[in-house]
């Protein structure tokens, strides 16, 4: 991958960065404005409801005096909100957050009041005709200065909950996001585990076949070795691939060992049509196939055989990968050694508990090693 590559890769991710970044400030403005249309539309509603139940909505003393009464709830509200944002604690249920708001509502109570109280001495008027001395008698008693308490405390209650469930939300949305990455962070290294495997092996037989003098075989190798590197370096994810892709890959390996091998080792693939479009994690047969060669064909003195195939089962895509070698002789117990077990690793990743995976040993002979997975048909086909 060239210089000039990779700068277009990071041009495109800071473009989508920038892109994630102006989404996330539209949709941060648009709950901030979602809340405050309905913030104050019911403080709206209630001082209309107010001014009607006091004389009506067209006598401006009355209106003012609704208005006054609920709007200052609403702007609470609102601060309480911005405050929370700010000071998480403050919208929590602790014995701190409790302390603070309690003496916090007494004050705002007695200032609401005295604010609506205070009313008369402009060019209002006092309120229906009353008096300073009814009003005062109205405003300031145990039974209105309650009410003040109790709607202060029932806004402190309704925000903080609504503060719990979207903070509860966020940090559910940071786990699944966090498990993704690991996920994906892991899945490359059992890749990266191993791509450095099958290159050191290849590398070693194309040094054999130079050191025997078989110098167009070794060229021969150099190029199939050239159609797997650029094939894996094109992936930069850990993702699934077209079975057609990776048989691309398994092809190319096979042709590398029978450079080495020469007669003593034959190839079968045997594929369906019909499986050609299904996904497969990447890299998936080929450690298989190695094994198969490393672990049996290379005790053959003749006539080793590896045959491949797949095929469709309605909803599950069936993979087999056999050889006709000494079965477990030389080999660790099924499932064990670096490839087989990484496989295993990576086919739980993809699949968690939807898939199979069996590796067993042959009544005539060699080793059998099947896999079932779900199909899912490649969309870019």
């Amino acid at each position: 991958m060239n210089a000039e590559m990779v700068t277009h890769e990071n041009r495109d991710i800071d473009a989508v960065a920038r892109q994630e970044s102006i989404g996330a400030s539209v949709a941060s403005w648009s709950r901030r404005i979602h809340g405050g249309v309905l913030v104050f539309s019911l403080s709206a509603i209630l001082a209309l409801a107010t001014a009607a139940e006091c004389q009506s909505i067209t006598h401006f003393p009355s209106l003012v005096y609704g208005v006054v009464l609920w709007g200052w709830w609403g702007v609470l509200a609102s601060a309480l909100w911005k405050l929370g944002r700010r000071m998480p604690f403050l919208s929590s249920f602790t014995a701190k957050a409790i302390s603070i708001h309690v003496p916090l509502a007494a004050v705002l109570g007695a200032v609401h009041l005295f604010l609506l109280w205070s009313l008369g001495f402009t060019a209002l008027g006092w309120q229906g005709g009353q008096t300073p001395e009814t009003m005062a008698s109205y405003l300031f008693n145990a039974n209105r200065y309650g009410i003040e308490i109790l709607i202060y405390g029932f806004i402190f209650g309704i925000v903080g909950v609504i503060r719990y469930q979207l903070d509860a939300q966020q940090q559910a949305m940071n786990s699944l996001e966090l498990k993704r990455q690991l996920s994906a962070a892991q899945l490359r290294a059992l890749q990266m585990q191993l791509e450095p495997h099958f290159l050191f092996n290849t590398l070693n037989a194309i040094t054999a076949l130079v050191e025997l003098g078989r110098r167009a075989e070794a060229v021969e190798m150099l190029g199939h070795l050239n159609a797997i590197l650029k094939s894996t370096l094109k992936r930069t994810t850990p993702d699934k691939v077209p079975l057609s892709q990776e048989l691309e890959m398994v092809e190319n390996y096979l042709a590398i060992e029978q450079v080495r091998f020469a007669d003593r080792l034959r190839i079968e693939i045997k594929v369906e049509p019909s499986a050609l479009d299904g996904l497969v994690p990447c890299f998936l047969l080929q450690p298989i196939v190695e094994n198969a060669i490393r672990h049996g064909i290379a005790n053959c003195e003749s006539d080793g055989l590896v045959e491949t195939s797949a095929r469709r089962d309605g909803n599950l895509l069936l993979l087999h990968v056999k050889d006709n070698g000494s079965g477990l002789n030389g080999r660790s117990k099924p499932g064990n050694g670096i490839g087989l077990k990484n496989t295993r690793e990576r086919l739980a990743h993809f699949y968690q508990d939807a898939y199979d995976m069996k590796t067993l040993p042959l009544d005539a002979g060699g080793f059998e090693v099947a896999i079932a997975i779900p199909y899912e048909r490649n969309e870019r086909s």
